[in-house]
């Protein structure tokens, strides 16, 4: 168990914060989420769990940010705007809640007397990337505005006084697999979900190769992160990613997996030209996390709750692409 009891996630009821806040909370940690919401009452069978504190609140709101994360001894910053699509829609508001909050975030923790922060970075970061293995030594060029703003909160935090207060910094793969609050908008999910609804799978261009993550493993990678002795994690950077494969590859799994020899391949041309490989073998070295879970299982994941009817209208409903909600809410 961790030196620390008092967990202070923002975003925690995203995508990824769906499936770490239920793990931790069997771990026994107390868990304040401090998020928007938007996305629904994400936590509704966990109100009756005491180590659990739900705060709804807008990161770029400072004075309460700081008021929420009073008694926190970790900060996990999840909060952001996710994904390329949802950050073009409106740059303005891309840049307040990605960059210009996470000053906020930094008060909070220093204020409050936080021992330690892990950074929700992400592996886009490295942009195009001909190398067969992009370490973390390996140069960053964003591509997008997302990643950009991704990069210069790395930059801000290696750059800050921030006396005595430990940081990690997590570049993570592209999340995939089943979590209550469901992300369709990401390339294993999206994939599954069309071969399941149309029989059809869509492959943008195909030869990208895409670094992946099971999202059980990439919650165990965030207790991982917060349990570590601080000498071996202060101020480090760590990919955490498993397999790397091509689109085409991953369309093929998941034809594989769902067993459907109706489901067919249609080869579309895309501007999307990111192409990495990461290793993540840094954080094998130093803390000995091995990822457990497959591409198989995560498609495995999607299917069993899709024929279990827990999906509804998987490929149009906002609740499941970021995209498609922020054209419908009105965040300021």
């Amino acid at each position: 168990m961790t030196q620390f009891k008092n967990i202070f996630i923002t975003g925690g009821a995203g995508y990824v914060g769906s499936a770490l806040v239920p793990a931790l909370l069997k771990k026994n940690y107390n868990v304040s989420v401090y998020d928007l919401y938007l996305y629904g009452d994400i936590f509704s069978n966990l109100k009756s769990n005491p180590n659990l504190n739900q705060i709804k609140g807008d990161i770029r709101n400072k004075k309460k940010l700081i008021e929420s994360a009073k008694n926190a001894d970790a900060i996990i910053h999840l909060a952001c705007i996710s994904n390329d699509p949802s950050y073009e829609l409106n740059p303005a508001l891309g840049k307040s809640i990605n960059y210009d909050a996470f000053f906020n975030i930094l008060e909070a923790a220093k204020k409050n007397n936080v021992k330690r922060i892990i950074y929700a970075s992400s592996s886009s970061v490295y942009g195009v990337k001909k190398e067969k293995n992009v370490t973390e030594e390996t140069f960053p060029e964003p591509l997008t505005d997302y990643s950009k703003y991704k990069l210069e909160c790395e930059k801000v935090l290696s750059n800050s006084n921030l006396n005595g207060l430990e940081y990690i910094i997590a570049r993570p793969a592209t999340v995939c697999g089943y979590a209550p609050r469901l992300r369709i908008d990401l390339t294993v999910n999206i994939l599954t979900m069309n071969a399941l609804i149309n029989k059809k799978i869509k492959i943008f261009g195909g030869k990208q190769l895409r670094p992946n993550i099971n999202i059980k493993d990439m919650a165990q990678a965030y207790e991982i992160l917060l349990e570590a002795p601080g000498k071996k994690i202060n101020r480090e950077i760590f990919n955490i990613g498993y397999q790397n494969r091509t689109v085409e590859d991953i369309a093929k799994i998941v034809k594989k997996v769902i067993n459907d020899d109706s489901v067919e391949f249609e080869y579309l041309p895309t501007t999307d030209t990111r192409s990495y490989h990461i290793n993540s073998d840094k954080m094998k070295r130093i803390l000995n996390f091995e990822p457990k879970y497959t591409l198989e299982n995560a498609v495995q994941s999607l299917v069993e709750v899709y024929n279990n009817s827990l999906i509804k209208e998987g490929l149009s409903n906002p609740l499941y692409h970021n995209i498609k909600l922020m054209q419908q809410v009105n965040l300021k």
